[in-house]
């Protein structure tokens, strides 16, 4: 069975197309929002297929960058080398080197350069959501993070 992956419009629709006839479909996964998000379907032509809904505001680009990390707040928490491992317009997702004391909620200067042809330095506050041993998925602040070589880098 085939798994595909599906990005829900901000109207909380969505459109499906079959991994084997390409028919298109466009529904509503509004019943799905708080709930199931893989979905087991067949299509008209037989075909069974998952589907998983990604209800993320901002496409998530995965990539593999080298950046750095200063604790902003608490003051005087340290910082660090980061490996970035996916990246969208409302938050970030890395590695940390080694062991880290990074706690949920504090807030991160991050520092690094885009590999798009400018180069183009970037620097962002960001507060942390998720520890998962050294994965570090955080929210930027000023979730206005479309800085105009952002957008460009992140565009699919």
């Amino acid at each position: 069975m085939k798994n595909i992956k599906i990005f829900v419009r901000a109207d909380n629709t969505a459109t499906i197309i079959c991994p084997s006839c390409s028919a298109v479909k466009k529904i509503s996964v509004e019943p799905f929002k708080h709930k199931k998000h893989l979905l087991q379907l067949r299509c008209k032509c037989g075909e069974r297929f998952t589907v998983q809904l990604d209800f993320r505001k901002f496409y998530r680009k995965s990539i593999s960058l080298p950046g750095t990390f200063r604790v902003v707040k608490p003051a005087g928490g340290g910082g660090g080398v980061i490996h970035i491992k996916n990246l969208s317009l409302g938050g970030i997702g890395f590695t940390v080197s080694g062991v880290h004391h990074l706690e949920r909620g504090q807030t991160l200067q991050l520092d690094f350069t885009l590999n798009d042809k400018h180069q183009s330095n970037i620097r962002k506050q960001a507060v942390v959501r998720t520890i998962n041993k050294n994965s570090i998925g955080c929210r930027f602040i000023d979730s206005q993070a479309a800085e105009k070589a952002l957008g460009f880098y992140l565009r699919p």
